[in-house]
C-alpha cells in the first residue's frame, strides 16, 4: 500500500490503483482531474466492501436458516418415529432381557459437533462385560485402519444382539439423543473420544457438523467400508448437505437395512 497526497488529502492506493494512477495521471497536473480520480477508487472501494459484506450475510442468512430446518426435520422424524417404533421398543426390551438379564440400555460417551462429549444410547446388544473383554480381543480388530474397530463375529455379541445390530434396531434409542439436539437424523457417526484421538486434521473435519443416525455410507456398504472410505463420504455429505438429501438418504437407509448388507 502507498500513500500519495493531493492538495491537503492524503490517499492509500493499492498497487493496483497505483499502477493505474501513474499510468493515466501521472502527467496530469489538474488537482481537480485527480481529486476525481482518487473519488472514483473511493467509491470503488466502497460498493466492493458492500458487495463483500452482503454475500457474508447472505451466506450466513442461508447456513443459519438451513440449520434451523434441519433441527425442525429433525424433531418432527425423531417424534414421529419414537411413537411409531414404540411396540418394536417394548418387544426389544423384553428379549433382550431374557437372552441376557442386566442393563436394557447401553449408554456410552461420544464425541458430537466441535468435539462436545454426550452421552449416546442403545439397545445393548453385548454381554454385561463386553467393555472389559474388549481389551483382550484388541489384536483381533478387524479394521484395517486401526482407529476403530469391528470384527464380523465378535463373540461379545448376544444372540438377540444380532438380530437387533443386523437390523439397526439397537440404534432406535438415539432418537432421544436426536430429540435431546445431540445428533441429527443423518449426519456422520459420532465416535469415541480415543478414535477422534487418533484423528488427522482432515479426518477432524467429521467434527464440524452434528452427528447423526445414519448417513452416505450407511446406505453404501456400512462396515463392509474402510475407515478412510467412511470418511470420505462423511466429508461429501458436510460438502452439500441440504434437508432434501437427507431424506433421499433416510429412503435409502430402509432397503440398507433391510437387506443387513454390511452389518455385524
Amino acid at each position: 500500500m502507498e500513500t500519495i497526497h493531493i492538495g491537503k488529502s492524503t490517499f492509500p492506493l493499492s498497487g493496483y490503483e497505483m499502477d493505474y494512477y501513474r499510468k493515466e495521471y501521472i502527467m496530469s497536473v489538474d488537482l481537480h482531474t485527480r481529486e476525481e480520480l482518487m473519488a472514483f477508487f473511493l467509491k470503488k472501494r466502497g460498493k466492493a466492501k458492500f458487495n463483500s459484506y452482503t454475500k457474508i450475510i447472505l451466506w450466513k442468512s442461508v447456513v443459519g436458516f438451513t440449520t434451523a430446518l434441519k433441527r425442525v426435520f429433525d424433531i418432527i422424524g425423531a417424534g414421529v418415529g419414537i411413537v411409531l417404533f414404540s411396540p418394536l421398543y417394548l418387544f426389544t426390551m423384553i428379549a433382550i432381557y431374557i437372552n441376557d438379564p442386566g442393563p436394557i440400555f447401553y449408554t456410552q460417551i461420544r464425541v458430537g459437533k466441535n468435539g462436545k462429549h454426550f452421552k449416546f444410547f442403545k439397545f445393548r446388544s453385548m454381554l454385561v462385560n463386553a467393555d472389559k473383554m474388549k481389551d483382550k480381543l484388541l489384536e483381533q480388530n478387524e479394521s484395517s485402519a486401526g482407529v476403530i474397530f469391528k470384527m464380523k463375529k465378535d463373540p461379545r455379541i448376544t444372540k438377540v444382539g444380532r438380530v437387533i445390530r443386523k437390523l439397526s434396531i439397537d440404534e432406535l434409542p438415539q432418537l432421544y439423543n436426536v430429540l435431546r439436539g445431540d445428533m441429527s437424523l443423518v449426519g456422520p457417526r459420532p465416535a469415541l473420544p480415543r478414535e477422534v484421538a487418533e484423528y488427522t486434521l482432515e479426518q477432524r473435519k467429521r467434527l464440524h457438523v452434528i452427528p447423526g443416525i445414519t448417513g452416505i455410507w450407511q446406505i453404501s456398504g456400512r462396515s463392509d467400508i474402510s475407515f478412510e472410505g467412511q470418511v470420505d463420504l462423511d466429508l461429501q455429505y458436510i460438502r452439500s448437505t441440504s434437508v432434501w438429501k437427507d431424506i433421499v438418504i433416510i429412503l435409502k437407509t430402509i432397503p440398507a437395512v433391510i437387506s443387513g448388507k454390511g452389518a455385524y
